[in-house]
C-alpha cells in the first residue's frame, strides 16, 4: 500500500500576549491510499487543528506534515475540505455550487464540467441540479457538498464533523451515503468527529487523542463486519468497540 499522508513528531504552540498555549505535542501517524481514518477526542483537544495542519492552513511549530512526500499546499487542489455545514450558496443552483471549484481554477477545462455532471448523475442529484439549496433536504445538500469537494479530484478528503448539523435519523442515512461515495471514489479520508459510533462504523483506523495538548492516546483498527456504516452498527462487535473507546475517552 502507498503511504499518502504522514505526520511525524508534529507539535503546535500558540503564542499569546500572556502565555504559550501547547495545542499539539509530538503527534505521529500515517495513512495509506484509500484508508478511512477518524480522529476522536475530548472537546477542545485540537482535532480540527490537526485537520488545519494537514490542509496546510497552519504550519507546525516542529515536526513535519507530508502528503505524497511533499508539504501540504492548499493551492494545489490535492486536499478537499468538507465542513460541518454544507456551505452551499443559496443564490446558486446545485450544479453551479458543485462547479464552483472549477470556476475558481485559473485554467477551466470542459472535462472538469463533464466530471461534475457525471458525479451528479452517479449519486442521484442529476434531477435536482437546477434546484436551489433551499429546495433540497439536509441530506441531499450534504451529498451536493461532498460532490463539490470531489470535483477537484483531491488526493485526500478532510471531513470536519460533516454530519453534526443533521438530526439523528438523517445523520445515519447521510453517513451511509457519504461512506458509499467515498469508498466508490476510493478517496483517502480523515474524519474528525465527537461521535464514537460514527468513528467505529466508518473507519479503517481510529486515533484517540488526549486532552490538550493533544497526544495520541491509542490507535485502533476495528475491522467490523458490514459493507455500510448502518450494517456495521448491527454487528455483535460494535458494542464492544464502543465501550472500549468510551472508557479511553473518559479516563
Amino acid at each position: 500500500m502507498k503511504k499518502i499522508l504522514q505526520l511525524k513528531d508534529v507539535s503546535l504552540t500558540y503564542q499569546t500576549i500572556e502565555d504559550e498555549i501547547y495545542a499539539i505535542e509530538n503527534l505521529s501517524f500515517y495513512c495509506n491510499e484509500g484508508d478511512f481514518l477518524s480522529i476522536i477526542g475530548p472537546s477542545g483537544c485540537g482535532k480540527t487543528t490537526v485537520l488545519s495542519l494537514i490542509a496546510g492552513l497552519l504550519k507546525p511549530t516542529s515536526g513535519t506534515v507530508e502528503i505524497d512526500q511533499k508539504s501540504p499546499d492548499p493551492k494545489t487542489g490535492n486536499i478537499g475540505y468538507m465542513l460541518q455545514k454544507d456551505q452551499l450558496f443559496p443564490w446558486r443552483t446545485i450544479r453551479k455550487n458543485v462547479c464552483l471549484p472549477i470556476e475558481i481554477k485559473k485554467c477551466k477545462n470542459q472535462l472538469d464540467y463533464k466530471y461534475a455532471d457525471e458525479l451528479l448523475a452517479k449519486y442521484g442529484l442529476e434531477k435536482f441540479k437546477d434546484k436551489y439549496p433551499r429546495q433540497l433536504s439536509g441530506g441531499m445538500r450534504q451529498r451536493a457538498a461532498l460532490i463539490r469537494t470531489l470535483v477537484s479530484n483531491p488526493k485526500i478528503l478532510l471531513l470536519d464533523e460533516p454530519f453534526s448539523a443533521l438530526d439523528s435519523q438523517t445523520r445515519l442515512t447521510v453517513c451511509d451515503d457519504v461512506y458509499k461515495i467515498i469508498k466508490t471514489e476510493q478517496k483517502t479520508t480523515v474524519l474528525v468527529t465527537h461521535d464514537i459510533s460514527e468513528a467505529i462504523s466508518m473507519s479503517d483506523i481510529i486515533i484517540v487523542l488526549s486532552e490538550r495538548p493533544a497526544k495520541i492516546k491509542s490507535v485502533h483498527t476495528p475491522n467490523i463486519y458490514g459493507d455500510t456504516p448502518i450494517r456495521k452498527r448491527e454487528s455483535k462487535d460494535f458494542g464492544v468497540w464502543f465501550e472500549k473507546i468510551w472508557k479511553e475517552l473518559h479516563t
